[in-house]
C-alpha cells in the first residue's frame, strides 16, 4: 500500500495562489496521477502525512490533475507543507 500512496501523490505543487492559500486557508495543492480518484488521493495523504482531510478539490490542467487539499483545523498546511518539501 505504501507504494501505490507514493504513486497517487506525485509532488506538491507550489504557486503564488497555493502559498497564500496555505497562509490563508490551511491548504495544499498536489500533483496527482490522472487515474486517482477523490477517496484514494484522500486516504493517500492522510496516511503519508498523518493528518485529516476536510475536503478535496480536483482540477485538471496542463500539466495534469491537480488535488487542493483541505486540512482539519488541528493540522497546519504550513507544517505539513514543510514535510511535502513545499519550503
Amino acid at each position: 500500500m505504501t507504494e501505490l500512496r507514493h504513486r497517487l501523490i506525485l509532488h506538491a505543487y507550489v504557486t503564488e495562489k497555493s502559498m497564500d492559500e496555505m497562509e490563508r486557508l490551511n491548504k495544499l495543492e498536489f500533483v496527482v496521477d490522472r487515474r486517482a480518484n477523490r477517496a484514494e488521493i484522500k486516504a493517500a495523504v492522510e496516511a503519508l502525512y498523518q493528518c485529516k482531510v476536510a475536503k478535496i478539490n480536483i482540477k485538471i490542467v496542463r500539466v495534469g490533475k491537480i488535488a487542493t487539499v483541505r486540512f482539519g483545523k488541528e493540522f497546519s498546511a504550513e507544517d505539513i507543507g514543510g514535510r511535502a518539501g513545499v519550503f
